[in-house]
């Protein structure tokens, strides 16, 4: 169970821990101290016992940092987050700062001189340590690495770390045994140069195995380790108490496993070898001990990253299926929206426990794939607010509800984002939809030579909006795993510059937005995934495209038909059409009559 960080304690958290940090950095000689969001797997989300930069600011978004000094402190939160950062952390005890803009780095370049900075080497990794090294140089400061946290010794009711089951993730659902897997990823290594590949992405470890666990929040991962040998051999450093009943007769004679205390002595046994290690993914720690330990380390992408995110065919129609019957449970909790809540105006909260309640009546549910955003009115305007007790809105008529969910189950993760009219909306709300949505409807039917990236074509979902003076402060697009992670890289549509071309099998997201500060939010997500190259008749290039996998109708009364092209229109009434083909066999009575009616020709 995650732990809760709620508005209603999480401003006081500042004045009772930050006191408690700095006394024990004073124990260790420091002058200030950084705390990252990641964890020692480098998660976004994370377990209750990792959750420590919550714990220290009360911010509990899913990206941010601090850094302690003994006479003032600063947490950094992205564009997402904006909103919700100013209410859940006490200013007084924190100034508040953009994460992107400048970030940590420019802080330590303000830090005073001579002050030594400690960081805890299993948070960071060495990619992000050093942009931090150099910004602490400039000012001269020192940045030095821990062996004892003081967060951690000051976090005196920290909940144990998590011990859930690891289950096998049968073959049916991943399209291909988890031997094929180690042999293929151990050849990669081979090819790499290397003779072993060092494994600490959660979600490595999970698709290489074809095994899931619990251990983190909304996604079925086991927080694990393992050295992949380049013969297709491995050690698998995983806690006793998570494995069950069979799992070593699933894992095979090529796995070991072993306790995750035996991975120190595993690591500096590997003097002299040569080890592939992904510098952005793992932290510094691991390559402090392999450098100890005298082993030779090739920095390089995770062997696992590319082939977990270009799905294989199963994969890809396990998801197609995974949304179908997603989709009939949003085509439920829409109907609820549109007729029922549309006169008991619930809150917030009710609003995502319903939304949930319609996903768990499917009875494949394992879990959601995230905590839903449900943000009436003002509150929709936050692009990742989550409703909690402080801010919470019922809907209001003459305004938007704004609600973004997804499901985990086994064949597939959905992601999803619809904006709906709660009573009749105003001109301005249809136009400002209708500039989404034709944003949206371009990323949807882009085709693009082969090695384009997501950089490359985000413009394509933001122009509507730019020629009317419009814009987004979030991505485009993020990867989405198969029953694994709803973030999941290299892919991304965003306008940062990303180097890794879309491939056949990525699954991304298509969700651009407005958000009006003060009024309502606007966003239409789908997911999508990248389809093989193929000619376009009278072309000379292979295109890639587009196949949408999200079913989910959009609010009709949100659309302004008029500002619609014929293509755009056509498009509409295309995609509706096949919602209704795919979802509405599964519907019946007033439901499936109130799809028809939705899905009508524009």
């Amino acid at each position: 169970m995650r732990q809760s960080f709620d508005e209603t304690t999480s401003r006081d958290f500042g004045a009772k821990h930050l006191p408690r940090v700095r006394a024990q950095m004073v124990t260790q000689g420091l002058d200030g101290f950084l705390v990252p969001h990641e964890d020692e797997h480098q998660n976004e989300y994370l377990p209750a016992a990792n959750e420590r930069l919550a714990w220290l600011t009360g911010f509990s978004g899913s990206a941010g940092a601090a850094v302690v000094l003994k006479d003032r402190a600063a947490v950094f939160a992205d564009g997402r987050y904006t909103v919700q950062v100013r209410a859940q952390v006490d200013a007084d005890q924190f100034e508040i700062l953009d994460l992107v803009e400048g970030g940590v780095p420019a802080y330590l370049e303000g830090a005073p001189k001579g002050a030594v900075i400690g960081y805890d080497p299993r948070l960071h990794s060495p990619d992000a340590l050093a942009r931090l090294q150099t910004a602490a140089a400039k000012a001269g400061a020192t940045l030095t690495p821990v062996e004892a946290n003081p967060l951690d010794a000051a976090w005196i009711d920290r909940p144990a770390q998590p011990q859930a089951p690891v289950v096998p993730h049968e073959d049916c659902y991943s399209g291909e045994t988890a031997a094929a897997k180690r042999v293929r990823i151990g050849a990669a290594v081979a090819a790499a140069g290397a003779e072993l590949a060092l494994l600490t992405a959660p979600a490595s470890i999970a698709w290489l195995f074809n095994i899931r666990g619990g251990d983190v929040i909304r996604t079925p991962l086991p927080l694990a380790q393992a050295l992949l040998a380049a013969d297709g051999t491995a050690r698998l450093f995983l806690d006793p108490a998570k494995v069950t009943t069979g799992l070593a007769d699933w894992l095979g004679a090529g796995v070991t496993l072993e306790t995750p205390e035996a991975l120190s002595p595993a690591l500096a046994a590997l003097g002299g070898r040569r080890l592939l290690v992904d510098p952005g993914v793992s932290s510094a720690w691991y390559f402090d001990r392999l450098t100890a330990a005298g082993a030779d380390v090739v920095r390089a992408m995770d062997p696992c990253t590319l082939p977990r995110a270009t799905k294989n065919a199963v994969e890809i129609e396990g998801a197609r299926q995974a949304h179908i019957r997603d989709g009939a449970a949003l085509a439920r909790f829409l109907h609820w929206v549109d007729s029922e809540a549309q006169t008991s105006l619930p809150d917030e909260r009710q609003v995502a426990e319903a939304l949930e309640h319609f996903r768990e009546a499917t009875g494949a549910l394992k879990d959601l794939s995230f905590d839903t955003i449900a943000g009436a009115g003002p509150n929709g305007a936050q692009p990742h607010y989550k409703p909690v007790t402080r801010t919470l809105r019922r809907m209001e008529r003459g305004s938007l509800l704004l609600v973004d969910g997804g499901g985990q189950y086994l064949d597939g993760t959905t992601d999803v984002t619809r904006t709906v009219a709660v009573g009749p909306p105003s001109e301005d709300q249809r136009r400002m939809f209708t500039l989404v949505l034709k944003g949206h409807i371009a990323m949807a039917v882009v085709r693009f030579p082969m090695g384009t990236t997501g950089h490359q074509i985000d413009a394509l979902a933001r122009l509507p909006l730019w020629t009317q003076g419009f814009d987004y402060d979030h991505g485009t697009g993020h990867g989405v795993g198969s029953y694994l992670g709803v973030h999941e890289g290299p892919q991304r549509i965003a306008k940062a510059v990303n180097t890794q071309p879309l491939l056949p099998g990525m699954i991304l997201s298509n969700e651009p937005g407005y958000y009006r500060e003060g009024h309502w939010g606007i966003r239409i997500e789908t997911l999508q995934v990248v389809t093989p190259a193929e000619p376009i008749p009278g072309g000379e290039r292979l295109m890639h495209g587009f196949e949408q996998l999200t079913m989910a109708p959009l609010d009709r009364r949100l659309i302004e038909v008029a500002l619609l092209t014929a293509d755009e229109r056509a498009y509409v009434d295309a995609y509706h059409a096949e919602v209704l083909a795919r979802v509405g066999p599964l519907l019946d009575g007033t439901v499936r009559a109130w799809l028809e009616a939705q899905c009508a020709p524009l």
